[in-house]
């Protein structure tokens, strides 16, 4: 490919698989909305801050995050498959992005995570599962443990990945000890996009900074598919938002807060830049260190809590921030430190 058809095939790929979703998203709507796949708020028993200030998002449809995994996954085989019928050399292989080495492995796992979160949600709107109110967060993690396994396996013993990039220090080759590194980057990733998820706008936003800095990453390290793969998810993801900023028609639910999370930390991986990670995706860290100050703090103190409700953007809500103002300064930061960690890396590679 020349310079300008490696620029232009991400940012056609990015259009179209927009194009796809904004249209596709009020059919979706409608859809759930017949089907009843409202989301279910915690009542004020278990909740009272949570319950006190989005009480009214109740019967909201959720599950709305299926429109980017899907269309991602459904342009990547359409175009895969025409290129097969056209032949090499055709224009259809040569914007195609799915490919072995790059794609099929977080395009996979996202699916397998994507699913999961569709079973979660299905199981919170019918207030069904374990507390009737979909699966427990230790299932949830499982779950993730599940996904992440297999990734840590494909990597390890398909692809004899075993080497950790650390910028500025260099690369170093852990052996066998990559399986459970690369467990815990899904793993944590994906637990705390999922813990974002809480405000209109909140988690579509941050993932489209973390998607767009490794989208670039990917690109100057000559990871083109992977590159292109990236943008197709940003194009899924302003569909998507299209729909869900203040006030949402619809949520993301977890299907695709799991699936996002989940292809974030593989993509991190298969750049080798997972550590850039603490920068890039520092909203997602401050709000999962949120969650897990509020569990040990309420666990050893008596019950007693740091913050008034965790994450830390229902904090703030509890405080008396509008969640406009908090999810466009989340906002604000994710894309400030998602260029800070692109520059790093870059520099890195000099």
């Amino acid at each position: 490919m020349t310079d300008i058809s490696l620029v232009a095939r991400p940012l056609a790929i990015m259009a179209f698989v927009f194009l796809i979703s904004v249209t596709s998203m009020p059919g979706l709507i409608r859809m759930l909305r017949h089907f009843k796949m409202g989301k279910s708020i915690r009542d004020a028993a278990s909740a009272p801050i949570m319950a006190g200030l989005h009480k009214a998002k109740e019967g909201t449809p959720t599950m709305g995050g299926m429109i980017i995994w899907v269309t991602v996954l459904a342009t990547a085989f359409l175009l895969s498959g025409i290129c097969t019928v056209m032949g090499e050399g055709s224009l259809w292989c040569r914007v195609s992005f799915l490919s072995r080495g790059q794609t099929w492995l977080p395009l996979a796992l996202m699916t397998a995570a994507a699913l999961i979160g569709l079973v979660d949600d299905y199981l919170n709107v019918r207030r069904s599962g374990p507390r009737g109110g979909g699966l427990r967060k230790r299932h949830r993690l499982i779950s993730y443990f599940l996904i992440a396994i297999i990734g840590a396996w494909w990597f390890y013993t398909k692809l004899a990945w075993d080497q950790v990039h650390i910028p500025f220090l260099g690369t170093f080759n852990i052996g066998a000890w990559y399986i459970l590194f690369f467990m815990f980057i899904i793993i944590a990733t994906s637990f705390s996009v999922n813990e974002t998820d809480g405000l209109d706008g909140l988690a579509g936003g941050t993932l489209l900074a973390g998607f767009g800095a490794y989208a670039i990453i990917a690109w100057s390290q000559g990871r083109t598919d992977l590159a292109t793969l990236c943008a197709a998810i940003i194009g899924g993801l302003l569909g998507f938002l299209w729909f869900n900023i203040n006030p949402a028609n619809v949520f993301m639910g977890d299907t695709g807060a799991m699936s996002l999370g989940t292809a974030l930390g593989v993509v991190a991986l298969m750049t080798n830049q997972p550590m850039l990670l603490l920068i890039i995706g520092l909203p997602f860290v401050v709000e999962s260190l949120s969650v897990l100050i509020q569990v040990t703090s309420k666990k050893l103190r008596g019950g007693k809590k740091i913050f008034q409700s965790s994450p830390l953007h229902h904090h703030l809500e509890a405080i008396g921030w509008s969640e406009p103002r908090i999810v466009m300064r989340f906002w604000m930061i994710s894309f400030v430190v998602a260029g800070i960690g692109v520059v790093l890396a870059l520099i890195d590679r000099i």
